[in-house]
Protein backbone atom coordinates (compact mmCIF):
# COMPACT_ATOMS: atom_id res chain seq x y z
CA UNK A 1 0.00 0.00 0.00
CA UNK A 2 2.87 2.29 1.13
CA UNK A 3 4.54 1.70 -2.16
CA UNK A 4 1.72 2.86 -4.54
CA UNK A 5 1.09 6.18 -2.96
CA UNK A 6 3.90 8.35 -4.23
CA UNK A 7 2.72 6.29 -7.75
CA UNK A 8 -0.68 7.34 -7.23
CA UNK A 9 0.85 10.77 -6.55
CA UNK A 10 2.71 11.08 -9.41
CA UNK A 11 -0.06 9.85 -11.04
CA UNK A 12 -2.14 12.89 -10.13
CA UNK A 13 0.56 15.59 -11.10
CA UNK A 14 1.23 14.20 -14.62
CA UNK A 15 0.72 16.61 -16.78
CA UNK A 16 -1.38 16.33 -20.17
CA UNK A 17 -1.29 18.08 -23.04
CA UNK A 18 -2.14 21.51 -23.40
CA UNK A 19 -5.65 22.38 -24.50
CA UNK A 20 -6.24 23.04 -28.72
CA UNK A 21 -7.53 26.87 -27.64
CA UNK A 22 -5.43 27.35 -24.30
CA UNK A 23 -4.39 30.91 -25.32
CA UNK A 24 -8.15 31.87 -25.97
CA UNK A 25 -9.86 31.68 -22.37
CA UNK A 26 -5.89 33.05 -21.48
CA UNK A 27 -5.88 36.58 -23.75
CA UNK A 28 -10.22 36.61 -23.30
CA UNK A 29 -9.94 36.84 -19.10
CA UNK A 30 -6.58 39.43 -19.23
CA UNK A 31 -8.78 41.77 -21.78
CA UNK A 32 -11.60 41.31 -19.48
CA UNK A 33 -9.73 42.47 -16.84
CA UNK A 34 -7.08 44.63 -17.10
CA UNK A 35 -9.86 47.88 -18.84
CA UNK A 36 -11.98 48.11 -16.03
CA UNK A 37 -8.68 47.48 -13.30
CA UNK A 38 -6.50 50.32 -14.86
CA UNK A 39 -9.70 52.45 -14.90
CA UNK A 40 -9.88 52.11 -11.22
CA UNK A 41 -6.11 52.52 -11.17
CA UNK A 42 -6.54 56.02 -12.93
CA UNK A 43 -9.18 56.55 -10.75
CA UNK A 44 -7.37 55.82 -7.11
CA UNK A 45 -10.07 53.42 -6.62
CA UNK A 46 -8.41 50.58 -6.99
CA UNK A 47 -10.42 49.30 -3.44
CA UNK A 48 -13.68 48.79 -5.76
CA UNK A 49 -11.46 46.27 -8.02
CA UNK A 50 -13.10 43.25 -6.50
CA UNK A 51 -16.20 43.74 -7.12
CA UNK A 52 -15.38 44.54 -11.14
CA UNK A 53 -13.25 41.66 -10.78
CA UNK A 54 -16.82 39.66 -9.94
CA UNK A 55 -18.15 40.87 -13.67
CA UNK A 56 -14.81 40.39 -15.24
CA UNK A 57 -14.04 36.80 -14.01
CA UNK A 58 -17.23 35.68 -16.34
CA UNK A 59 -14.77 36.05 -19.76
CA UNK A 60 -13.03 32.32 -18.34
CA UNK A 61 -16.69 30.49 -19.24
CA UNK A 62 -17.82 28.81 -21.98
CA UNK A 63 -15.15 29.29 -24.69
CA UNK A 64 -16.00 25.73 -26.09
CA UNK A 65 -19.71 26.61 -26.73
CA UNK A 66 -20.91 27.70 -30.39
CA UNK A 67 -21.84 31.87 -30.03
CA UNK A 68 -25.36 31.25 -29.61
CA UNK A 69 -25.37 29.22 -26.73
CA UNK A 70 -22.38 31.08 -25.65
CA UNK A 71 -24.12 34.64 -25.44
CA UNK A 72 -26.84 32.73 -23.17
CA UNK A 73 -24.34 30.77 -20.87
CA UNK A 74 -22.22 34.16 -20.36
CA UNK A 75 -25.72 35.96 -19.26
CA UNK A 76 -26.93 33.14 -17.29
CA UNK A 77 -23.27 33.22 -15.80
CA UNK A 78 -23.22 36.65 -14.92
CA UNK A 79 -26.62 36.53 -13.27
CA UNK A 80 -25.28 34.08 -10.90
CA UNK A 81 -22.33 36.01 -10.19
CA UNK A 82 -24.27 39.38 -9.42
CA UNK A 83 -27.17 36.89 -7.25
CA UNK A 84 -24.16 35.46 -5.30
CA UNK A 85 -22.18 38.72 -4.82
CA UNK A 86 -25.90 40.57 -4.04
CA UNK A 87 -26.64 38.01 -1.31
CA UNK A 88 -23.04 38.37 0.15
CA UNK A 89 -23.01 41.75 0.62
CA UNK A 90 -26.37 41.86 2.02
CA UNK A 91 -25.22 39.34 4.36
CA UNK A 92 -21.83 41.28 5.09
CA UNK A 93 -23.78 44.55 5.53
CA UNK A 94 -26.45 42.91 8.33
CA UNK A 95 -23.78 41.12 10.50
CA UNK A 96 -20.15 41.08 11.70
CA UNK A 97 -20.68 37.26 13.54
CA UNK A 98 -17.91 35.84 11.43
CA UNK A 99 -19.72 32.03 12.45
CA UNK A 100 -22.83 33.24 10.47
CA UNK A 101 -20.64 34.51 7.33
CA UNK A 102 -18.98 31.09 7.15
CA UNK A 103 -22.72 30.00 7.47
CA UNK A 104 -23.77 31.82 5.17
CA UNK A 105 -20.97 31.05 2.65
CA UNK A 106 -21.51 27.28 3.05
CA UNK A 107 -25.25 27.54 2.32
CA UNK A 108 -23.99 29.71 -0.84
CA UNK A 109 -21.28 27.36 -1.72
CA UNK A 110 -23.77 24.11 -1.93
CA UNK A 111 -25.79 26.35 -3.88
CA UNK A 112 -23.54 26.97 -6.89
CA UNK A 113 -22.34 23.73 -6.76
CA UNK A 114 -25.75 22.17 -7.24
CA UNK A 115 -27.05 24.83 -10.07
CA UNK A 116 -23.43 24.40 -12.20
CA UNK A 117 -23.14 20.82 -12.11
CA UNK A 118 -27.11 20.77 -12.86
CA UNK A 119 -26.48 22.78 -15.48
CA UNK A 120 -23.41 21.47 -16.87
CA UNK A 121 -21.83 25.23 -17.43
CA UNK A 122 -18.39 23.43 -17.38
CA UNK A 123 -15.46 24.69 -16.49
CA UNK A 124 -14.30 26.60 -13.79
CA UNK A 125 -17.77 25.23 -12.47
CA UNK A 126 -18.92 27.01 -9.20
CA UNK A 127 -15.03 27.49 -7.88
CA UNK A 128 -15.38 31.53 -9.21
CA UNK A 129 -18.73 31.88 -7.92
CA UNK A 130 -17.76 30.32 -4.89
CA UNK A 131 -14.61 32.87 -4.23
CA UNK A 132 -16.58 36.27 -5.11
CA UNK A 133 -19.16 35.47 -2.64
CA UNK A 134 -17.06 34.24 -0.25
CA UNK A 135 -14.32 37.22 -0.22
CA UNK A 136 -17.46 39.58 -0.34
CA UNK A 137 -18.80 38.26 2.89
CA UNK A 138 -15.58 39.36 4.64
CA UNK A 139 -15.26 43.09 3.41
CA UNK A 140 -16.97 46.02 5.17
CA UNK A 141 -20.50 46.87 3.84
CA UNK A 142 -22.97 49.07 4.45
CA UNK A 143 -26.74 48.36 2.67
CA UNK A 144 -26.24 51.63 0.66
CA UNK A 145 -23.22 50.90 -0.74
CA UNK A 146 -24.48 47.37 -2.10
CA UNK A 147 -26.39 48.93 -5.34
CA UNK A 148 -23.38 50.89 -6.84
CA UNK A 149 -21.12 47.67 -5.95
CA UNK A 150 -23.32 45.51 -8.10
CA UNK A 151 -23.55 47.96 -10.60
CA UNK A 152 -19.34 48.01 -10.85
CA UNK A 153 -20.06 44.32 -11.22
CA UNK A 154 -22.90 44.52 -13.86
CA UNK A 155 -21.13 47.00 -16.08
CA UNK A 156 -17.53 45.03 -15.75
CA UNK A 157 -19.39 41.86 -16.87
CA UNK A 158 -21.13 43.87 -19.74
CA UNK A 159 -17.80 44.24 -21.25
CA UNK A 160 -16.83 40.58 -20.51
CA UNK A 161 -19.82 39.39 -22.29
CA UNK A 162 -18.40 41.54 -25.22
CA UNK A 163 -15.20 40.17 -24.88
CA UNK A 164 -16.29 36.31 -24.92
CA UNK A 165 -18.65 37.21 -28.03
CA UNK A 166 -16.13 39.19 -30.10
CA UNK A 167 -13.77 36.40 -31.66
CA UNK A 168 -17.14 35.30 -33.10
CA UNK A 169 -17.43 38.42 -35.53
CA UNK A 170 -14.03 36.45 -37.68
CA UNK A 171 -14.67 33.03 -37.11
CA UNK A 172 -18.45 32.83 -36.75
CA UNK A 173 -18.33 28.55 -36.90
CA UNK A 174 -15.37 28.34 -34.77
CA UNK A 175 -16.05 26.43 -31.86
CA UNK A 176 -18.14 23.76 -33.67
CA UNK A 177 -15.68 23.41 -36.45
CA UNK A 178 -13.33 22.75 -33.50
CA UNK A 179 -15.42 20.46 -31.80
CA UNK A 180 -15.55 18.93 -35.50
CA UNK A 181 -12.31 17.99 -35.73
CA UNK A 182 -11.21 17.12 -32.36
CA UNK A 183 -14.26 14.29 -33.10
CA UNK A 184 -12.87 13.39 -36.30
CA UNK A 185 -9.02 13.20 -35.32
CA UNK A 186 -10.47 10.93 -32.36
CA UNK A 187 -12.30 8.68 -34.82
CA UNK A 188 -9.20 8.40 -36.87
CA UNK A 189 -6.99 7.49 -33.65
CA UNK A 190 -9.51 4.82 -32.18
CA UNK A 191 -9.98 2.77 -36.21
CA UNK A 192 -6.24 2.70 -35.92
CA UNK A 193 -6.48 1.41 -32.76
CA UNK A 194 -8.69 -1.97 -33.60
CA UNK A 195 -6.71 -2.36 -37.11
CA UNK A 196 -3.27 -2.49 -35.68
CA UNK A 197 -3.77 -5.77 -33.92
CA UNK A 198 -1.36 -5.13 -31.21
CA UNK A 199 -1.72 -6.02 -27.86
CA UNK A 200 -0.71 -2.06 -26.95
CA UNK A 201 -3.28 -1.32 -29.20
CA UNK A 202 -5.92 -3.77 -27.57
CA UNK A 203 -4.86 -2.45 -24.13
CA UNK A 204 -5.60 1.36 -25.34
CA UNK A 205 -8.45 0.54 -27.52
CA UNK A 206 -11.18 0.87 -24.40
CA UNK A 207 -9.95 4.65 -23.58
CA UNK A 208 -9.88 5.45 -27.63
CA UNK A 209 -13.01 4.39 -28.41
CA UNK A 210 -14.54 6.52 -25.19
CA UNK A 211 -12.24 9.11 -26.19
CA UNK A 212 -13.90 8.89 -29.69
CA UNK A 213 -17.55 8.57 -28.47
CA UNK A 214 -17.42 11.57 -26.22
CA UNK A 215 -15.94 13.81 -28.92
CA UNK A 216 -18.39 13.15 -31.23
CA UNK A 217 -21.11 13.35 -28.43
CA UNK A 218 -19.16 16.89 -27.86
CA UNK A 219 -19.49 17.77 -31.71
CA UNK A 220 -23.04 16.47 -31.56
CA UNK A 221 -23.91 18.87 -28.94
CA UNK A 222 -22.00 21.89 -30.11
CA UNK A 223 -24.22 21.57 -33.92
CA UNK A 224 -27.33 21.18 -31.90
CA UNK A 225 -26.69 24.58 -29.44
CA UNK A 226 -25.25 26.73 -32.23
CA UNK A 227 -28.62 28.00 -33.94
CA UNK A 228 -29.39 28.38 -37.28
CA UNK A 229 -28.94 25.72 -39.61
CA UNK A 230 -26.62 27.10 -41.73
CA UNK A 231 -24.86 25.29 -45.07
CA UNK A 232 -21.55 25.16 -42.89
CA UNK A 233 -23.04 23.96 -40.07
CA UNK A 234 -24.84 21.24 -42.22
CA UNK A 235 -21.61 20.50 -43.82
CA UNK A 236 -20.48 19.79 -40.67
CA UNK A 237 -23.05 17.73 -39.61
CA UNK A 238 -22.22 15.34 -42.57
CA UNK A 239 -18.77 15.26 -41.35
CA UNK A 240 -19.91 13.77 -37.99
CA UNK A 241 -21.98 11.34 -39.75
CA UNK A 242 -18.53 10.05 -41.31
CA UNK A 243 -16.94 9.65 -37.42
CA UNK A 244 -19.76 8.43 -36.28
CA UNK A 245 -19.72 5.65 -39.04
CA UNK A 246 -15.63 5.11 -38.55
CA UNK A 247 -17.01 4.04 -34.40
CA UNK A 248 -19.51 2.23 -35.59
CA UNK A 249 -17.13 0.10 -38.26
CA UNK A 250 -13.61 1.00 -37.30
CA UNK A 251 -12.18 -1.75 -39.44
CA UNK A 252 -13.68 -0.07 -42.50
CA UNK A 253 -12.68 3.47 -41.66
CA UNK A 254 -9.58 5.46 -43.30
CA UNK A 255 -7.74 7.11 -40.59
CA UNK A 256 -6.25 9.16 -43.20
CA UNK A 257 -9.18 10.55 -44.87
CA UNK A 258 -10.72 11.08 -41.42
CA UNK A 259 -7.99 13.33 -40.43
CA UNK A 260 -7.37 15.47 -43.53
CA UNK A 261 -11.25 16.55 -43.23
CA UNK A 262 -10.16 17.31 -39.66
CA UNK A 263 -7.15 19.37 -41.02
CA UNK A 264 -9.43 21.22 -43.65
CA UNK A 265 -11.65 22.58 -40.55
CA UNK A 266 -8.75 24.74 -39.45
CA UNK A 267 -8.87 28.36 -39.79
CA UNK A 268 -11.43 30.09 -42.22
CA UNK A 269 -11.42 27.55 -45.11
CA UNK A 270 -14.35 26.05 -46.79
CA UNK A 271 -15.68 23.04 -45.18
CA UNK A 272 -15.33 19.63 -46.92
CA UNK A 273 -18.37 18.97 -48.66
CA UNK A 274 -19.82 15.16 -48.16
CA UNK A 275 -22.32 13.07 -48.72
CA UNK A 276 -25.90 13.30 -47.12
CA UNK A 277 -26.80 10.61 -44.45
CA UNK A 278 -29.21 12.38 -42.41
CA UNK A 279 -31.50 9.82 -42.76
CA UNK A 280 -29.11 7.64 -40.86
CA UNK A 281 -29.15 9.56 -37.45
CA UNK A 282 -30.87 9.42 -34.72
CA UNK A 283 -33.29 11.53 -33.00
CA UNK A 284 -31.40 14.42 -30.84
CA UNK A 285 -31.24 13.63 -27.08
CA UNK A 286 -33.54 16.01 -25.29
CA UNK A 287 -32.52 17.22 -21.95
CA UNK A 288 -34.18 16.84 -18.68
CA UNK A 289 -35.60 19.53 -17.42
CA UNK A 290 -33.51 21.84 -14.10
CA UNK A 291 -35.56 20.40 -11.52
CA UNK A 292 -34.83 16.95 -12.93
CA UNK A 293 -30.80 17.53 -12.79
CA UNK A 294 -31.11 19.01 -9.17
CA UNK A 295 -33.00 16.30 -7.47
CA UNK A 296 -30.40 13.94 -7.28
CA UNK A 297 -28.15 16.63 -6.30
CA UNK A 298 -28.84 16.79 -2.87
CA UNK A 299 -25.99 14.41 -1.24
CA UNK A 300 -23.54 16.84 -2.84
CA UNK A 301 -25.12 19.75 -1.51
CA UNK A 302 -24.83 18.53 1.66
CA UNK A 303 -21.57 17.21 1.50
CA UNK A 304 -20.16 20.48 0.10
CA UNK A 305 -22.16 22.45 2.48
CA UNK A 306 -20.85 20.86 5.33
CA UNK A 307 -17.50 20.69 4.25
CA UNK A 308 -17.48 24.41 3.37
CA UNK A 309 -19.09 24.93 7.07
CA UNK A 310 -16.59 22.65 9.23
CA UNK A 311 -13.21 24.25 7.07
CA UNK A 312 -14.52 27.57 7.86
CA UNK A 313 -15.33 26.75 11.37
CA UNK A 314 -11.96 25.42 12.03
CA UNK A 315 -10.08 28.33 10.27
CA UNK A 316 -11.79 30.74 12.61
CA UNK A 317 -10.81 28.33 15.56
CA UNK A 318 -7.03 28.88 14.59
CA UNK A 319 -7.35 32.60 14.63
CA UNK A 320 -7.07 33.01 10.46
CA UNK A 321 -8.14 36.45 9.67
CA UNK A 322 -9.66 35.20 5.99
CA UNK A 323 -11.84 31.75 6.70
CA UNK A 324 -13.19 32.04 3.06
CA UNK A 325 -9.80 30.46 1.86
CA UNK A 326 -10.18 27.39 4.03
CA UNK A 327 -14.08 27.61 2.62
CA UNK A 328 -13.23 27.99 -1.16
CA UNK A 329 -10.53 25.18 -0.83
CA UNK A 330 -13.39 22.75 0.47
CA UNK A 331 -15.26 24.02 -2.44
CA UNK A 332 -12.62 23.09 -5.31
CA UNK A 333 -12.38 19.35 -4.08
CA UNK A 334 -15.39 17.68 -4.57
CA UNK A 335 -15.98 15.87 -7.91
CA UNK A 336 -17.32 12.93 -9.42
CA UNK A 337 -16.30 10.65 -7.12
CA UNK A 338 -13.94 10.17 -4.19
CA UNK A 339 -10.86 9.37 -6.07
CA UNK A 340 -11.39 12.21 -8.22
CA UNK A 341 -11.69 14.45 -5.16
CA UNK A 342 -8.64 12.99 -3.48
CA UNK A 343 -6.87 13.89 -6.14
CA UNK A 344 -8.10 17.12 -6.73
CA UNK A 345 -7.18 17.80 -3.48
CA UNK A 346 -3.76 16.79 -3.65
CA UNK A 347 -3.39 18.71 -6.58
CA UNK A 348 -4.87 22.28 -5.09
CA UNK A 349 -2.07 21.97 -2.14
CA UNK A 350 0.82 21.34 -4.07
CA UNK A 351 -0.27 24.02 -6.29
CA UNK A 352 -1.04 26.52 -3.53
CA UNK A 353 2.26 25.88 -1.58
CA UNK A 354 4.32 26.41 -4.64
CA UNK A 355 2.13 29.33 -5.35
CA UNK A 356 2.99 31.50 -1.99
CA UNK A 357 6.57 30.90 -3.04
CA UNK A 358 5.58 32.51 -6.25
CA UNK A 359 3.61 35.49 -4.58
CA UNK A 360 6.70 36.25 -2.23
CA UNK A 361 8.72 36.28 -5.36
CA UNK A 362 6.16 39.10 -6.82
CA UNK A 363 5.62 41.48 -3.98
CA UNK A 364 8.32 43.19 -4.03
CA UNK A 365 7.37 43.91 -7.69
CA UNK A 366 3.63 44.22 -6.58
CA UNK A 367 4.26 46.48 -4.11
CA UNK A 368 5.77 49.16 -6.17
CA UNK A 369 1.88 51.03 -6.39
CA UNK A 370 -1.02 50.15 -7.83
CA UNK A 371 -0.20 49.89 -11.65
CA UNK A 372 2.47 47.24 -10.72
CA UNK A 373 -0.34 45.36 -8.87
CA UNK A 374 -2.77 45.22 -11.34
CA UNK A 375 -0.14 43.89 -14.36
CA UNK A 376 1.16 41.61 -11.95
CA UNK A 377 -2.40 40.24 -11.35
CA UNK A 378 -3.29 40.20 -15.16
CA UNK A 379 0.14 38.46 -15.94
CA UNK A 380 -0.98 35.76 -13.26
CA UNK A 381 -4.22 35.75 -14.71
CA UNK A 382 -2.65 34.69 -18.31
CA UNK A 383 -0.55 32.39 -16.25
CA UNK A 384 -3.40 30.17 -14.66
CA UNK A 385 -5.63 30.00 -18.13
CA UNK A 386 -2.14 29.44 -20.03
CA UNK A 387 -1.22 26.28 -17.84
CA UNK A 388 -4.06 24.72 -16.28
CA UNK A 389 -5.15 22.76 -18.80
CA UNK A 390 -2.22 20.95 -18.44
CA UNK A 391 -2.91 20.01 -14.67
CA UNK A 392 -5.23 21.44 -12.03
CA UNK A 393 -1.72 21.93 -9.99
CA UNK A 394 0.28 23.87 -12.23
CA UNK A 395 -2.26 26.38 -12.91
CA UNK A 396 -2.72 27.02 -9.12
CA UNK A 397 0.55 28.19 -8.81
CA UNK A 398 -0.53 31.14 -10.74
CA UNK A 399 -4.05 31.37 -9.52
CA UNK A 400 -2.64 31.57 -5.59
CA UNK A 401 -0.27 34.35 -5.71
CA UNK A 402 -3.67 35.81 -7.86
CA UNK A 403 -5.70 35.56 -5.09
CA UNK A 404 -3.29 36.78 -3.12
CA UNK A 405 -3.25 39.68 -4.56
CA UNK A 406 -6.27 40.66 -4.88
CA UNK A 407 -6.80 40.78 -1.06
CA UNK A 408 -4.02 43.57 -1.61
CA UNK A 409 -5.99 45.68 -3.98
CA UNK A 410 -7.73 47.55 -0.81
CA UNK A 411 -4.28 48.59 0.44
CA UNK A 412 -0.72 46.55 0.77
CA UNK A 413 -0.28 43.93 3.41
CA UNK A 414 2.16 42.08 5.41
CA UNK A 415 2.89 39.36 2.82
CA UNK A 416 4.42 36.87 5.75
CA UNK A 417 1.18 36.93 7.58
CA UNK A 418 -0.62 36.15 3.95
CA UNK A 419 1.61 33.48 3.34
CA UNK A 420 0.97 31.95 6.48
CA UNK A 421 -2.51 32.21 6.65
CA UNK A 422 -3.03 30.86 3.03
CA UNK A 423 -0.80 27.61 3.52
CA UNK A 424 -2.90 27.24 6.85
CA UNK A 425 -6.08 27.49 4.83
CA UNK A 426 -5.44 25.27 2.27
CA UNK A 427 -4.37 22.37 4.47
CA UNK A 428 -7.28 22.88 6.85
CA UNK A 429 -10.00 23.11 3.75
CA UNK A 430 -8.39 20.25 2.26
CA UNK A 431 -8.59 18.02 5.00
CA UNK A 432 -11.72 19.05 6.29
CA UNK A 433 -13.40 18.80 3.00
CA UNK A 434 -11.85 14.98 1.85
CA UNK A 435 -13.63 14.26 5.78
CA UNK A 436 -16.40 15.64 4.38
CA UNK A 437 -16.58 13.72 1.25
CA UNK A 438 -15.94 10.53 3.59
CA UNK A 439 -18.92 11.29 5.63
CA UNK A 440 -21.89 11.90 3.14
CA UNK A 441 -20.36 9.69 0.36
CA UNK A 442 -22.47 9.83 -2.84
CA UNK A 443 -22.21 5.92 -3.97
CA UNK A 444 -25.20 6.25 -6.90
CA UNK A 445 -23.34 8.97 -8.42
CA UNK A 446 -20.31 7.18 -8.56
CA UNK A 447 -21.53 4.23 -10.00
CA UNK A 448 -22.49 6.18 -12.81
CA UNK A 449 -19.33 7.57 -13.49
CA UNK A 450 -17.92 3.80 -12.97
CA UNK A 451 -20.58 2.67 -15.80
CA UNK A 452 -20.23 5.60 -18.07
CA UNK A 453 -17.50 3.55 -19.92
CA UNK A 454 -18.45 1.26 -22.74
CA UNK A 455 -17.76 1.22 -26.22
CA UNK A 456 -19.41 3.11 -29.45
CA UNK A 457 -23.11 2.30 -29.97
CA UNK A 458 -24.38 1.69 -34.09
CA UNK A 459 -24.74 4.69 -35.92
CA UNK A 460 -28.78 4.48 -35.48
CA UNK A 461 -28.60 3.82 -31.55
CA UNK A 462 -25.45 6.46 -31.27
CA UNK A 463 -27.49 9.73 -30.04
CA UNK A 464 -29.24 8.02 -27.85
CA UNK A 465 -26.58 6.12 -25.94
CA UNK A 466 -25.49 7.74 -22.85
CA UNK A 467 -22.35 9.48 -23.53
CA UNK A 468 -21.58 12.84 -20.37
CA UNK A 469 -22.74 15.86 -22.30
CA UNK A 470 -19.20 17.44 -22.79
CA UNK A 471 -20.20 20.36 -20.05
CA UNK A 472 -21.04 17.57 -17.55
CA UNK A 473 -17.87 16.03 -17.88
CA UNK A 474 -15.37 16.46 -14.50
CA UNK A 475 -13.22 19.50 -13.73
CA UNK A 476 -10.32 16.56 -13.29
CA UNK A 477 -10.93 15.81 -17.18
CA UNK A 478 -11.76 19.52 -18.57
CA UNK A 479 -9.59 21.55 -16.00
CA UNK A 480 -9.74 24.39 -18.10
CA UNK A 481 -10.28 27.84 -15.74
CA UNK A 482 -9.18 29.59 -13.51
CA UNK A 483 -9.84 28.24 -9.60
CA UNK A 484 -8.59 30.67 -6.86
Amino acid sequence: MSSRIPLEVARVLRLGRPPEIWFKPALSVVVAVAPPNLTLVALDRLDLAMYTMAGSLCALYAHNRPYAARARTLAWVLLGMLGGLAAALLAASLTGSAVVLVTVGAVLAAVQKVLCDATRIGPPGNVILTFVSSAALFVPQTLAEIPGHLALGAAAGAWAWLVGMAPGLLRPHGPERRATATALRAAATYAESVREHTRAAAEHDHTDSTNAATALSAARHALLGAGRATAARQALGRLLDRAEIALAAPADADPDLLRAWARDLRGTRPVPLVDDLTLLRGEPVLRDPLWARVRPLGRLAVRTALGCAFAGYASLALGVGRPYWALVTAASLYQASLTQTWGRGVQRVVGNLLGVFLFAALVPLAHTGGLALVLCCAALNFGAEALIGRNYWLGSVCVTPMALLITEFAGFQDPGRLIGERVLDTIVGALVGLLAALAVPDRARARVVRSGRGTPRTLAGAEHREVPHPDQRTQSDTTEGVRP
